[in-house]
């Protein structure tokens, strides 16, 4: 069709807000262009009265304005709750379009950036107008154009309240839906608490243990479960969305929640959790928590977790009985082969705990200034990973743990500080041993190497007996004792002077004396050596020649250089 415009010099004048478009007669061959436009309006009608989506709706009706003249698709919009809105949202909007089509209810004339002329076509329908279009143009259309844009928007707004209609009933059945889905749920839960005592005691009295607790509460409550020891740490997951790693908050945060807990004597919402404490009697054996971020916890999930945790105290406490009776057999055990006991009796009572004490065996003391408990915790858990067999145990501060095979020093004391914060963690390592009777020994070498270690320049590691050398034929306490006779003013002198005669000293006596090499390996001249032997003879009046003088001096620096000595101020 013809963008040419009949003028508003021809008869056509431009109404002004809020007026109603004006008719006029069709003249001349205009009539025969516009009954087309109509039939396609009717094919356009039964087009739009088939669809139900008002997004659609409105595109399609957009789509058909320039066939129908002069005038382009501005805009529409859609009635919501009463208001107005702009549906879909135009890019880039018209600049206070909004606020023209709200005051003018969606029929009228409207401003329009870049466009001579614009109107806003009500979508009437039989409950009243359901949205408006908002076309534009260079110039006022002619009549005929907007007599088809006025049947335009009619159709369109039978169409658009259908498609309302059709949204609500949409809507209603989704809301029938949605309450019968809640009412299976419930009755579903409420199914579910009546078997609540049943499953629960179900899970305990078959010997699940925690984790077949924990799953009994996920499994009536349909949230994800967790249980924690008394110190935050995961004992039991239930459920899906299990954090890995699993957070842990500081020990004083979840010291304060405890004592919350304690006081509040009810599940407590905590952020994302519903927790409740597991405490039989006066101690606190840990918590049991519903992971709920969503805020879904029912009263029938808060009797599961109440009950729950009920059972999870019965259960803890049995354990906690039985570790009892099982540690002070496995102390009983370590005791009696660190001072001596007989073969017979060694095996009987470690084939009780489960372990086969025939065969070679080995001590390994571990000494730390953390938390026993953690310490025992993470030593065991090691020796699980490292396949050792082994027996554990404390004594004198430190965790015993007797095995069944020699674990590797570094490996070992690598695998332990990885669990461990404390440093720092010092491991002492027997020799072999191939019956229990030989025990006591193999307590005692481990203690050397445990001590030599902790004595040692880096007390954080682990010593083995067997690679000890010179070391295994002497105690600890009189190798200090000889260090400090042969080299104590040596050592009070660097330690006042800060100089390193000491390690010059020990250098030449391993070189052998040689002057050249002594001074290469050192990085100084031949005259500073000189001046330094010279030094250390005054102070120790010791003649470097004789040779029972170098032996004795050779052993104390090697014992110095492996023992971290402090002299005496």
């Amino acid at each position: 069709m013809s963008r040419r415009n009949v003028g508003s010099d021809r008869g056509w004048v431009k109404p002004t807000m809020n007026q109603k478009l004006p008719s006029y007669p069709i003249v001349g061959g205009l009539a025969h262009a516009q009954l087309l436009s109509l039939r396609g309006l009717c094919a356009l009608s039964a087009t739009l009265s088939s669809e139900h989506e008002a997004l659609e709706i409105l595109r399609t009706a957009g789509a058909a304005v320039p066939s129908l003249g002069s005038c382009r698709m501005m805009a529409s919009y859609r009635r919501v709750d009463g208001e107005l809105q702009q549906y879909p949202q135009a890019r880039p909007a018209q600049p206070g379009l909004d606020e023209q089509v709200s005051a003018l209810d969606g029929a009228g004339s409207v401003k329009l950036a870049d466009e001579k002329w614009g109107w806003a076509f009500a979508l009437g329908s039989l409950s009243g107008a359901v949205g408006s279009l908002i076309v534009g143009s260079d110039s006022a259309p002619r009549p005929d154009e907007i007599t088809l844009l006025e049947v335009l928007a009619q159709v369109t707004g039978a169409a658009l309240a259908n498609a309302n209609t059709h949204e609500r009933s949409s809507t209603h059945a989704t809301e029938l839906t949605e309450i019968n889905e809640r009412l299976v749920a419930t009755v579903s839960r409420l199914e579910r608490q009546t078997r609540a005592l049943e499953v629960l005691s179900g899970a305990a009295a078959y010997g699940e243990g925690e984790q077949g607790i924990a799953d009994a509460v996920a499994q009536l409550t349909d949230l994800p479960v967790a249980v924690e020891d008394p110190f935050g740490n995961l004992r039991a997951w239930s459920g899906p969305g299990r954090p890995q790693p699993y957070p842990k908050a500081p020990s004083e945060q979840h010291d304060q929640l405890l004592r919350r807990l304690v006081t509040h004597n009810a599940p407590l919402r905590v952020r994302g959790r519903v927790i409740m404490l597991v405490k039989p009697r006066a101690e606190v054996l840990g918590t049991l928590a519903l992971i709920d971020p969503d805020d879904r916890v029912a009263e029938a999930q808060l009797f599961a977790l109440v009950y729950g945790s009920t059972m999870l105290a019965l259960e803890l406490a049995h354990q906690r009985n039985l570790a009892e009776i099982e540690l002070r057999l496995r102390r009983d055990l370590v005791d009696d082969l660190a001072s001596g006991t007989d073969n017979d009796s060694a095996y009987a009572r470690a084939e009780a705990l489960g372990h086969d004490l025939r065969g070679p065996h080995y001590v390994v003391l571990v000494h730390s200034a953390g938390r026993a408990d953690a310490i025992a915790e993470t030593v065991s858990r090691v020796a699980s990973a490292l396949s050792l067999q082994s027996i554990q145990g404390r004594q004198g501060g430190m965790i015993v743990l007797i095995t069944d095979r020699r674990p590797d020093p570094i490996r070992f004391h690598n695998a332990l500080r990885e669990g461990v914060d404390a440093t720092p963690v010092a491991i002492g390592i027997s020799g072999r041993c191939e019956q229990p009777s030989d025990f006591a020994r193999s307590f005692a070498d481990a203690h050397r190497a445990l001590n030599l270690r902790r004595r040692s320049r880096t007390p954080d590691g682990a010593t083995a007996f067997d690679e000890l050398g010179f070391y295994r034929l002497v105690d600890v306490a009189h190798v200090e004792e000889f260090v400090r006779e042969w080299l104590g003013a040596l050592m009070d002198y660097d330690h006042k002077r800060h100089s390193d005669l000491v390690y010059t000293l020990a250098q030449y006596l391993e070189c052998g004396g040689n002057y050249d090499e002594s001074a290469a390996v050192l990085h100084i001249h031949r005259s500073t050596l000189r001046y330094r032997l010279g030094r250390i003879r005054e102070l120790t009046g010791f003649d470097l020649r004789d040779v029972n003088i170098r032996f004795n001096l050779q052993a104390a620096t090697r014992a110095w250089q492996f023992l971290s000595v402090v002299p005496e101020l």
